[in-house]
């Protein structure tokens, strides 16, 4: 096969996608000058920048950056330093600036930190909030588009709230920000694709399969029909394979149930289908990528039972009955993820920055930057702020940053949060005692991508009648039309003639030769730091052409702008069973690690140990109530 070229595929189009200013990375050493810190930051802009009413730029206004978003460069380099290379800075300057608390990390547990520690202390209590990234949300990033001459939003991380049932903390904490999430649900038609005209689909590619074929009505956790199975482009002995697979009568029923979970949770998914389902190696395959999105795994790090209990097959096996779609939970979204979430306590906590949002608009709104970090106000937030050292004091907390437009500098508080991710902490707090040292870095997270690629109109989709589509031979394992969401004050025609977002899902796989989870997990972060913009704008080009140039898309003329959300530290650690023991209560990695160290509390998903924004909420409320309060004398330095 003859690949095509970049001419062809339109990379040289001028979309606005490229990092057209670049910063110089932070590289490690032990000579560090503040003046390099001025290089951090990178800007993500276009030719034409969107002015806001004031004449300022689209590069003051983070949601409409396009290009390399998410772990963007320059908001990483030194924390790398710090970690990867023991890096040794200079003496900060003191800013003579306190507070009462600063939070490190300006996500969604930071920002609801700061909500439960005016509840606690008084509204009056002075807040700082320092943020590595260039804008506020941490993994609920909001990405805006308005090269279609309207305002398209799509996902930049965190999607959703999906729970059966929250907590009461949870309930009150979104109750008190105007969120109704029961009428969310009503007002949204967006399920991942799984609702288009021609069902769920796979896309396989010619690079991997020798031939460009979408198979629709395609779904890997529903019973599979020979017809459907004839169509996969595999070898005549794995479609065979599969046939059996999926017709086969119960032959496991025998096992007793404890002989059934001691077996499956010990076996990954994929040996489960070579042992017991009979998959040849390239049936096997169609199945690795499945959970890149929801887990940011490949399918060999699930057990055989995490996997059926996710919905993939297996259970027939044991006389269940099939589950056509495991996509059944409660779901409330907002057209850019969870960050509308993020701006609304944002909005709560500093008022003058967005004085007229509530959920009814939150969507729509558009925020004042400038007014973030107003000297004077009770709650100041301040981004592109590294924060590389926090340490208890006689006086409470001593808290290094290192800022861009600041160099390095020294602020001081009553209480501090840190609602950064687990593994970062040791290196920030290296007096915290070994064991809970030992418990944080346990905790490492799953890398994932989201690939927002706004396209002119959806027509070659709605010509194909497919929404979703899985693309098992490609870097990203699915796609999904972004539309159907009518929260926070977002209307957009569902048509096919008006621009939409198409998001590409998913994580990167680890080199074969990562056997066990950490080793994978690290060879996927590497992977996907070392893939430029330009990679993965050329690989969203090769899978349009493929899968849509069929049905007259244009490649080179049809995609207006695209951005890459990477977050090679993304999802929260969820103990797994093949590679977790199973902790007495009090003894799990998460809950030694989230333990109070003086006047530092910790507040984040990881310390749940769970990926979700309800656990995120709940564990700020933890964290707060964590905290000492002077007046009983249980300050400790």
């Amino acid at each position: 096969m003859k690949r095509k070229s970049d001419r062809s595929l339109g990379m040289q189009k001028p979309i606005n996608r490229r990092e057209f200013i670049q910063g110089t990375a932070i590289m490690a050493s032990a000579a560090l000058q503040p003046c390099m810190l001025a290089a951090a930051t990178v800007t993500n802009v276009g030719p034409n920048p969107l002015p806001d009413e004031s004449g300022r730029a689209a590069f003051e206004y983070p949601p409409t950056k396009t290009g390399m978003r998410g772990s963007h460069p320059g908001s990483y380099e030194i924390a790398h330093a710090l970690a990867r290379d023991g890096a040794k800075f200079p003496e900060p300057s003191a800013t003579y600036e306190h507070y009462d608390l600063i939070v490190v990390g300006a996500g969604i547990s930071g920002l609801a930190a700061a909500h439960y520690y005016q509840k606690r202390f008084g509204p009056n209590s002075k807040i700082l909030l320092l943020e590595n990234h260039d804008d506020f949300g941490g993994h609920a990033k909001r990405n805006e588009f308005h090269q279609s001459g309207d305002m398209v939003l799509s996902l930049g991380g965190t999607h959703n709230l999906e729970w059966w049932k929250f907590s009461e903390t949870v309930n009150a904490f979104m109750a008190e920000h105007g969120v109704d999430y029961e009428a969310m649900r009503k007002q949204m038609d967006f399920a991942y694709g799984r609702d288009a005209a021609n069902g769920q689909a796979m896309w396989f590619d010619e690079a991997t399969y020798g031939v460009n074929r979408l198979v629709t009505h395609f779904n890997l956790s529903a019973k599979l029909t020979s017809e459907k199975i004839d169509e996969i482009p595999i070898s005549d002995a794995g479609r065979e394979s599969l046939k059996r697979f999926y017709d086969s009568e119960p032959r496991l029923e025998e096992w007793t149930e404890a002989k059934a979970e001691d077996i499956l949770s010990s076996i990954s998914y994929p040996d489960f289908l070579r042992q017991y389902g009979g998959l040849t190696e390239d049936a096997v395959q169609l199945f690795d990528k499945e959970e890149h999105g929801s887990w940011g795994l490949e399918m060999r790090a699930l057990s055989a039972a995490e996997a059926i209990w996710e919905g993939y097959p297996g259970a027939h096996l044991f006389g269940e009955g099939w589950s056509e779609d495991s996509f059944g939970y409660p779901v409330a979204m907002w057209p850019d993820g969870n960050a509308s979430l993020a701006r609304l306590m944002v909005a709560k906590l500093i008022p003058h920055s967005a004085p007229d949002v509530t959920a009814d608009n939150v969507a729509i709104a558009r925020f004042d930057y400038s007014a973030l970090d107003r000297k004077n106000a009770n709650v100041r937030l301040r981004l592109n702020s590294t924060v590389i050292g926090v340490d208890n004091t006689d006086r409470g907390v001593s808290v290094t940053y290192a800022s861009s437009e600041d160099g390095l500098k020294q602020v001081s508080a009553r209480h501090s949060v840190l609602a950064c991710y687990h593994s970062i902490i040791p290196h920030l707090c290296p007096a915290m005692p070994d064991t809970q040292k030992a418990a944080l870095k346990y905790q490492v997270k799953f890398p994932m991508i989201l690939t927002n690629v706004l396209l002119r109109n959806s027509e070659a989709l709605d010509k194909l009648g497919v929404d979703g589509i899985a693309c098992p031979g490609r870097l990203h394992a699915r796609l999904f039309l972004f539309k159907g969401l009518h929260t926070g004050g977002y209307q957009r025609p569902d048509n096919a003639n008006e621009a939409v977002s198409l998001v590409f899902w998913g994580s990167i796989s680890p080199p074969e030769d990562a056997i066990d989870l950490r080793s994978q997990l690290r060879g996927s972060r590497q992977k996907l730091l070392e893939l430029s913009f330009e990679d993965f704008e050329r690989e969203v080009r090769t899978v349009l052409d493929g899968l849509l140039g069929p049905a007259g898309f244009d490649v080179s003329e049809d995609i207006l702008a695209i951005t890459v959300n990477r977050w090679p530290h993304g999802y929260s650690y969820e103990y797994m069973q093949l590679w977790d023991p199973e902790w007495q209560p009090g003894e799990a990695p998460h809950e030694i690690a989230r333990q109070r160290f003086g006047s530092i509390a910790i507040a984040n998903a990881d310390a749940g140990a769970s990926a979700y924004t309800h656990v995120a909420i709940d564990q700020a409320y933890r964290a707060i109530a964590d905290l000492p309060d002077e007046t009983d004398g249980s300050l400790a330095s």
